[in-house]
Protein backbone atom coordinates (compact mmCIF):
# COMPACT_ATOMS: atom_id res chain seq x y z
CA UNK A 1 0.00 0.00 0.00
CA UNK A 2 1.58 3.36 -0.87
CA UNK A 3 2.06 5.49 2.03
CA UNK A 4 3.15 9.36 2.30
CA UNK A 5 3.72 11.89 5.27
CA UNK A 6 1.13 15.46 5.08
CA UNK A 7 3.51 17.96 7.20
CA UNK A 8 2.76 21.45 7.92
CA UNK A 9 5.01 24.07 9.89
CA UNK A 10 3.19 25.47 12.61
CA UNK A 11 3.39 26.78 16.06
CA UNK A 12 4.30 30.19 14.27
CA UNK A 13 2.89 32.84 16.41
CA UNK A 14 4.17 35.21 18.66
CA UNK A 15 2.40 36.91 21.41
CA UNK A 16 -0.58 38.75 20.07
CA UNK A 17 0.35 38.16 16.80
CA UNK A 18 -1.03 34.93 15.67
CA UNK A 19 -0.26 33.58 11.67
CA UNK A 20 -1.83 30.51 10.60
CA UNK A 21 -5.06 28.02 12.18
CA UNK A 22 -2.81 25.38 13.73
CA UNK A 23 -6.12 23.83 15.02
CA UNK A 24 -7.42 23.20 11.73
CA UNK A 25 -4.29 22.15 10.07
CA UNK A 26 -3.28 19.77 13.15
CA UNK A 27 -6.79 17.78 11.79
CA UNK A 28 -5.64 17.14 8.84
CA UNK A 29 -1.71 16.78 8.64
CA UNK A 30 -0.05 13.44 10.12
CA UNK A 31 3.39 15.46 11.64
CA UNK A 32 3.48 18.94 12.50
CA UNK A 33 6.87 21.13 11.85
CA UNK A 34 6.37 23.29 15.58
CA UNK A 35 8.62 26.54 15.62
CA UNK A 36 11.11 26.50 18.76
CA UNK A 37 11.29 30.37 19.67
CA UNK A 38 14.05 31.24 17.15
CA UNK A 39 12.12 32.52 14.02
CA UNK A 40 8.48 32.52 15.78
CA UNK A 41 7.25 30.53 18.70
CA UNK A 42 7.17 31.77 22.32
CA UNK A 43 6.62 29.45 25.13
CA UNK A 44 2.91 29.41 25.31
CA UNK A 45 2.83 29.11 21.58
CA UNK A 46 4.74 26.48 21.83
CA UNK A 47 3.42 24.58 24.83
CA UNK A 48 -0.05 24.85 23.25
CA UNK A 49 0.64 23.17 20.21
CA UNK A 50 2.66 20.50 21.30
CA UNK A 51 0.15 19.90 23.29
CA UNK A 52 -2.71 19.64 21.16
CA UNK A 53 -0.56 17.97 18.44
CA UNK A 54 -0.06 15.32 21.01
CA UNK A 55 -3.75 15.01 21.74
CA UNK A 56 -4.36 14.17 18.24
CA UNK A 57 -1.74 11.74 17.87
CA UNK A 58 0.03 14.17 15.63
CA UNK A 59 4.13 13.71 15.23
CA UNK A 60 6.15 16.37 16.64
CA UNK A 61 9.08 17.57 14.49
CA UNK A 62 11.33 20.45 15.71
CA UNK A 63 11.65 23.18 13.26
CA UNK A 64 15.10 24.84 13.89
CA UNK A 65 16.06 28.23 12.33
CA UNK A 66 18.00 30.90 12.52
CA UNK A 67 18.29 33.26 15.21
CA UNK A 68 15.67 36.20 13.50
CA UNK A 69 12.09 36.87 14.59
CA UNK A 70 11.92 40.08 12.61
CA UNK A 71 12.68 38.47 9.61
CA UNK A 72 10.95 34.92 10.53
CA UNK A 73 13.96 33.12 9.72
CA UNK A 74 13.98 33.80 5.97
CA UNK A 75 17.25 35.87 5.93
CA UNK A 76 20.25 34.18 5.60
CA UNK A 77 22.80 34.55 8.72
CA UNK A 78 26.29 33.70 8.26
CA UNK A 79 26.72 32.25 11.48
CA UNK A 80 30.07 30.54 12.49
CA UNK A 81 29.42 26.49 12.84
CA UNK A 82 29.76 25.81 16.24
CA UNK A 83 27.47 29.11 17.29
CA UNK A 84 24.75 27.34 14.70
CA UNK A 85 25.09 24.14 16.42
CA UNK A 86 24.45 25.62 20.11
CA UNK A 87 21.77 27.76 18.18
CA UNK A 88 20.00 24.42 17.13
CA UNK A 89 20.87 22.72 20.37
CA UNK A 90 19.54 25.28 22.24
CA UNK A 91 15.84 25.43 20.50
CA UNK A 92 15.41 21.44 19.96
CA UNK A 93 16.42 21.70 24.40
CA UNK A 94 13.24 24.37 24.21
CA UNK A 95 11.02 22.13 22.60
CA UNK A 96 11.91 18.93 23.90
CA UNK A 97 10.60 20.76 27.58
CA UNK A 98 7.06 21.19 26.72
CA UNK A 99 6.71 17.50 24.27
CA UNK A 100 8.06 15.90 27.47
CA UNK A 101 5.48 17.90 29.25
CA UNK A 102 2.47 17.02 26.89
CA UNK A 103 3.16 12.99 27.46
CA UNK A 104 5.47 13.46 23.92
CA UNK A 105 8.84 13.81 22.22
CA UNK A 106 10.53 15.34 19.28
CA UNK A 107 10.27 12.43 16.51
CA UNK A 108 11.93 14.38 13.90
CA UNK A 109 13.83 17.87 13.18
CA UNK A 110 13.49 20.22 10.10
CA UNK A 111 15.22 22.96 9.87
CA UNK A 112 13.26 25.90 9.09
CA UNK A 113 13.36 28.78 5.94
CA UNK A 114 16.47 30.62 4.67
CA UNK A 115 18.22 28.05 7.07
CA UNK A 116 16.88 24.87 5.59
CA UNK A 117 17.52 26.73 1.75
CA UNK A 118 21.45 27.35 2.81
CA UNK A 119 22.08 23.31 3.84
CA UNK A 120 21.15 22.62 0.12
CA UNK A 121 24.38 23.60 -0.76
CA UNK A 122 26.47 25.06 1.96
CA UNK A 123 28.30 22.40 3.47
CA UNK A 124 29.72 23.80 7.00
CA UNK A 125 26.16 24.64 8.12
CA UNK A 126 24.34 21.55 7.07
CA UNK A 127 27.09 19.79 8.93
CA UNK A 128 26.49 22.19 11.64
CA UNK A 129 22.61 20.86 11.85
CA UNK A 130 23.61 17.43 11.80
CA UNK A 131 26.43 17.68 14.83
CA UNK A 132 23.55 19.58 17.08
CA UNK A 133 20.71 16.75 16.02
CA UNK A 134 23.47 14.01 16.60
CA UNK A 135 24.67 15.68 19.83
CA UNK A 136 21.06 15.91 21.30
CA UNK A 137 19.88 12.46 19.86
CA UNK A 138 21.27 10.76 17.74
CA UNK A 139 18.75 8.43 17.02
CA UNK A 140 16.64 11.20 16.00
CA UNK A 141 15.61 11.50 12.32
CA UNK A 142 15.94 14.53 9.94
CA UNK A 143 13.84 15.89 6.80
CA UNK A 144 15.22 18.03 4.24
CA UNK A 145 15.29 18.75 0.63
CA UNK A 146 16.60 15.35 -1.49
CA UNK A 147 20.26 15.87 -2.93
CA UNK A 148 20.75 18.23 0.03
CA UNK A 149 23.97 18.32 1.35
CA UNK A 150 22.35 18.24 4.63
CA UNK A 151 21.30 14.99 3.90
CA UNK A 152 24.33 14.09 2.55
CA UNK A 153 25.57 14.78 5.56
CA UNK A 154 23.24 13.34 7.93
CA UNK A 155 23.40 10.20 6.30
CA UNK A 156 27.53 10.25 7.25
CA UNK A 157 26.63 10.86 10.53
CA UNK A 158 25.01 8.04 10.66
CA UNK A 159 21.61 9.70 11.14
CA UNK A 160 18.60 8.63 9.95
CA UNK A 161 16.88 10.77 6.48
CA UNK A 162 13.76 11.55 4.94
CA UNK A 163 12.79 13.45 1.94
CA UNK A 164 10.43 16.20 1.23
CA UNK A 165 8.46 17.28 -1.23
CA UNK A 166 6.43 21.13 -1.26
CA UNK A 167 2.44 20.85 -1.99
CA UNK A 168 2.38 24.66 -2.21
CA UNK A 169 5.95 26.04 -3.88
CA UNK A 170 6.93 26.35 -7.37
CA UNK A 171 10.43 24.05 -8.62
CA UNK A 172 13.66 25.26 -10.55
CA UNK A 173 13.88 22.86 -13.70
CA UNK A 174 17.11 21.41 -10.86
CA UNK A 175 14.30 20.19 -8.48
CA UNK A 176 15.35 22.99 -5.89
CA UNK A 177 12.29 25.32 -4.68
CA UNK A 178 11.57 28.71 -6.72
CA UNK A 179 12.39 31.90 -4.61
CA UNK A 180 9.58 33.38 -2.75
CA UNK A 181 10.23 36.64 -4.35
CA UNK A 182 9.73 35.22 -7.89
CA UNK A 183 6.42 35.35 -9.68
CA UNK A 184 4.73 31.69 -9.25
CA UNK A 185 6.42 30.99 -6.20
CA UNK A 186 3.60 29.69 -4.19
CA UNK A 187 0.80 27.68 -5.45
CA UNK A 188 -2.97 28.54 -4.20
CA UNK A 189 -5.52 26.69 -6.36
CA UNK A 190 -6.22 23.45 -3.97
CA UNK A 191 -6.83 20.83 -6.72
CA UNK A 192 -4.29 21.61 -8.78
CA UNK A 193 -1.64 21.33 -5.92
CA UNK A 194 -3.62 17.56 -4.82
CA UNK A 195 -3.12 16.75 -8.15
CA UNK A 196 0.69 17.63 -7.89
CA UNK A 197 1.32 15.76 -4.34
CA UNK A 198 -0.96 13.07 -5.98
CA UNK A 199 1.71 12.26 -9.19
CA UNK A 200 4.90 13.21 -6.41
CA UNK A 201 3.65 10.43 -3.76
CA UNK A 202 3.37 7.86 -6.69
CA UNK A 203 7.00 8.76 -7.91
CA UNK A 204 5.47 10.30 -11.07
CA UNK A 205 7.03 13.31 -12.63
CA UNK A 206 5.67 16.73 -11.72
CA UNK A 207 6.16 20.29 -13.92
CA UNK A 208 9.05 22.42 -13.00
CA UNK A 209 8.11 26.52 -13.54
CA UNK A 210 9.41 26.74 -16.45
CA UNK A 211 7.10 23.44 -17.82
CA UNK A 212 10.24 20.71 -18.28
CA UNK A 213 9.29 17.65 -16.15
CA UNK A 214 11.36 16.68 -12.89
CA UNK A 215 11.08 14.05 -10.32
CA UNK A 216 10.78 14.48 -6.69
CA UNK A 217 11.33 11.58 -4.54
CA UNK A 218 9.65 12.29 -1.05
CA UNK A 219 8.60 10.77 2.50
CA UNK A 220 6.05 13.38 3.04
CA UNK A 221 4.45 16.44 1.90
CA UNK A 222 4.89 19.84 3.37
CA UNK A 223 2.04 22.47 3.48
CA UNK A 224 2.95 26.07 5.06
CA UNK A 225 0.40 26.91 7.50
CA UNK A 226 1.29 30.67 6.74
CA UNK A 227 0.11 30.61 3.11
CA UNK A 228 -3.74 31.82 2.27
CA UNK A 229 -5.37 28.74 2.42
CA UNK A 230 -3.34 26.36 3.74
CA UNK A 231 -5.81 25.09 5.27
CA UNK A 232 -8.26 23.86 1.62
CA UNK A 233 -4.84 22.92 0.51
CA UNK A 234 -4.00 20.56 2.98
CA UNK A 235 -7.83 19.05 3.35
CA UNK A 236 -7.64 19.14 -0.61
CA UNK A 237 -3.85 17.31 -0.88
CA UNK A 238 -5.33 14.72 2.41
CA UNK A 239 -8.33 13.59 0.10
CA UNK A 240 -7.08 13.65 -2.59
CA UNK A 241 -4.48 10.89 -1.60
CA UNK A 242 -6.95 8.94 0.47
CA UNK A 243 -9.39 8.61 -2.79
CA UNK A 244 -6.26 7.52 -4.59
CA UNK A 245 -5.35 4.54 -2.15
CA UNK A 246 -2.47 6.26 -0.71
CA UNK A 247 -2.01 6.36 3.01
CA UNK A 248 -1.63 9.51 4.90
CA UNK A 249 0.64 8.30 8.01
CA UNK A 250 3.48 9.58 9.71
CA UNK A 251 7.28 8.92 8.31
CA UNK A 252 8.56 8.70 11.40
CA UNK A 253 6.16 6.12 11.67
CA UNK A 254 8.33 2.92 11.26
CA UNK A 255 10.86 4.38 13.98
CA UNK A 256 8.62 4.38 16.98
Amino acid sequence: MPRIDLNADLGEGFGRWELGDDRALLSVVTSANVACGFHAGDPTVLRRTTADAAERGVAVGAHVGYRDLAGFGRRFVDAAPAELTDDVLYQLGALSAFTRLAGERIRYVKPHGALYNAIVHHEEQAVAVVTAVKEFDPGLPVLGLPGSRFLEAAEKAGLRTYREAFADRAYTPEATLLPRREPGALLHDPQAVAERCLRIARGEPIEAVDGTEILVGADSLCVHGDSPGAVRIARAVAERLHSEGITVTPFTRVDT
